[in-house]
């Protein structure tokens, strides 16, 4: 830390009570209130380095002269060091004090009119030398601002200087070398000032030196990072956010970790200062910090521009997101619901609106709609939200309504298989035993049979919570697989055939190769014998529930089947 000592005679001043006094043989002519503090002095020493004393004390008597200066930058403190250089005492100028005794010469008009090496130039040499071209120093300056300092110190564009310096130094920090110019700074790592200015700046400074830092051209991940850490250093209830959805705006979460409690109201302002300086650009913002932020806004009721630029920014990354994540508690006593789901509705409505305006501006894209690459972020999306289903579905008061809008919001072509949503939907029929027949038959619209797997399917076709048109479909859907597997494998049969009749070794491997057929086509009949044996359950279940002939003849136009009992899995005819 850089430090200057002025001045060559050692006057000393005393502390009496609350009044400073000058031990120079002379009665003081001068009494100067400051605040609590009271300082007895002479005219001379004070007039000759001071145009404000000199004005002040022409007009006043020849007696002893009474001065309150209760609003000198600074205060008590600072007017000691300020009476200490007038005497030609020694005081000592750091980072710390430069700032208020520069306001204070400024204040107290010490220029050079007033004799050689006034302090405003002694000040000002300070700054210049040490303290804009040192990172620490520059931000144990900028720390010294007192609320009652910035607007002396804003007009004297210390508080611009020291943002500039600290500014210069952080974006040069992506380079390699130590230094620039003759600036110092502290090592190579491009994310080293994080901390600093988490730990040190008010969200006014902060907001003007990130300002200034992007100015000069620093990439947006590392704004963003730098954002994160500050939000995190910050903003006590941003940690506990995860578990915070039924907590009380009165629980003890207001407290940091460096023990200071931080009101709900200051958390409040903070945050939505924060959104407000998070980049435009996508993808350099964490979803997982977005979404974090978005459950602190809600806990904190933040204001609905905040929570809407949160869920706009999340939903055009939503691809990017973890299911734990997006499990946003609902705040206060009164949610019907454990979960959020109109935010992540809105959420889920960002990113098919930008998804969708993608797909229009590449054709391409969308062509190859088709193509259920793990990776796509439609895709991506799609088993999220099946995903999150599930985990909600259980909730029961969860209305179909919201269950189903949200299902519907994601295409049905964006999942290479259906057995997510048909999960979810098996967990919300269970979790709501009450649903009607329609409202089950309503609920599996959301998925396509077809697109089931064959694990799925086995599933489906003894769940006897889902309706009976369901269970039939999934059956008959099974049913044709296998109809298909059969008649394909008797065509790799038959080419087999042809293959023997080429060559013996030939006819050797198509033997081998006809035996393993065999066994396999027997697998499949007993299957296919499986099968139609549950279809005549569900035949059995049918007549009981329609006992009509009429009724009888609408399920079978229904369903467009004829059941038929088979008595052994050899018989293949039907097949």
């Amino acid at each position: 830390m850089a430090s200057l000592k002025v001045g060559s005679k050692s006057e000393v001043f005393h502390l009496s009570g609350h009044t400073w006094l000058c031990s120079t043989g002379l009665k003081p002519d001068v009494m100067i209130q400051v605040q609590d503090q009271t300082f007895r002095l002479h005219k001379f020493p004070l007039l000759s380095r001071s145009g404000y004393f000199e004005t002040l004390f022409s007009t006043a008597s020849e007696s002893t002269c009474v001065a309150q200066l209760h609003d000198i930058p600074g205060g008590p403190d600072t007017f000691l060091l300020v009476a200490k250089f007038c005497y030609g005492a020694r005081p000592e100028v750091t980072p710390e004090n430069v700032v208020s005794l520069r306001c204070a010469a400024e204040y107290l008009q010490m220029s050079e009119n007033y004799g050689d090496a006034n302090l405003i130039s002694l000040t000002e040499s300070f700054l210049n030398e040490n303290v804009f071209t040192n990172w620490d120093d520059s931000i144990k300056a900028l720390e010294s601002c007192e609320q009652k300092l910035i607007p002396l110190a804003e007009e004297l564009h210390i508080v611009t200087r020291c943002i500039g310096s600290l500014a210069i130094k952080a974006s040069y920090a992506e380079d390699t070398d130590t230094s620039w110019n003759g600036i110092k700074t502290k090592s190579t790592s491009g994310n080293w000032w994080f901390n600093d200015v988490s730990s040190s700046l008010n969200i006014s400074m902060y907001k003007r030196f990130i300002k200034t830092v992007e100015s000069r051209g620093v990439k947006a991940d590392i704004i963003a990072e730098s954002i994160t850490h500050y939000a995190k250093r910050n903003l006590p209830l941003l940690g506990s956010s995860r578990h915070c959805g039924s907590l009380s705006s009165e629980e003890g979460t207001n407290h940091g970790g460096d023990g200071i409690y931080y009101a709900h109201d200051d958390q409040r302002s903070l945050l939505e200062e924060i959104v407000k300086l998070l980049p435009s650009q996508k993808c350099v913002t964490s979803t997982s910090f977005l979404l974090r932020l978005l459950r602190t806004s809600m806990v904190l009721h933040a204001s609905a521009i905040t929570q809407e630029n949160l869920e706009r920014k999340i939903g055009v990354q939503l691809d990017e997101a973890a299911l734990e994540d997006l499990l946003i508690p609902n705040v206060g006593y009164s949610a019907e619901t454990l979960y959020d789901i109109d935010s992540v509705q809105r959420i889920l409505d960002h990113f098919m609106l930008n998804y969708d305006s993608s797909c229009y501006n590449n054709v391409e894209e969308k062509q190859i709609m088709v193509d259920y690459h793990p990776h796509r972020p439609i895709t991506k999306v799609a088993s999220l939200i099946d995903g999150y289903l599930a985990e909600v579905a259980s909730d029961e008061n969860l209305k179909l309504s919201k269950f189903q809008a949200l299902a519907a919001l994601v295409p049905g072509d964006a999942r290479p298989m259906d057995d997510g949503i048909y999960r979810s939907i098996d967990i919300y029929i269970k979790a709501h035993p009450w649903l009607t027949e329609s409202e089950r038959e309503q609920l599996c619209l959301l998925m396509n049979c077809q697109k089931l797997s064959l694990e799925a399917c086995t599933h489906a076709a003894q769940n006897e919570r889902l309706p009976l048109r369901v269970i039939v479909q999934v059956l008959f859907i099974e049913q044709m697989r296998l109809r298909t597997s059969i008649a394909g494998w008797f065509i790799d049969t038959d080419s087999n055939t042809d293959d023997d009749t080429r060559s013996k070794d030939h006819a050797r491997e198509g033997h081998n190769g006809n035996a393993n057929m065999v066994m396999m086509m027997n697998g499949m009949k007993e299957r296919v014998y499986e099968l139609e044996k549950e279809c005549t359950s569900v035949k059995q279940d049918l007549d009981k529930l329609v006992k009509t002939k009429e009724g009888r003849n609408f399920f079978s136009k229904l369903f467009g089947l004829r059941f038929k009992t088979k008595t052994s899995p050899g018989d293949m005819k039907t097949v």
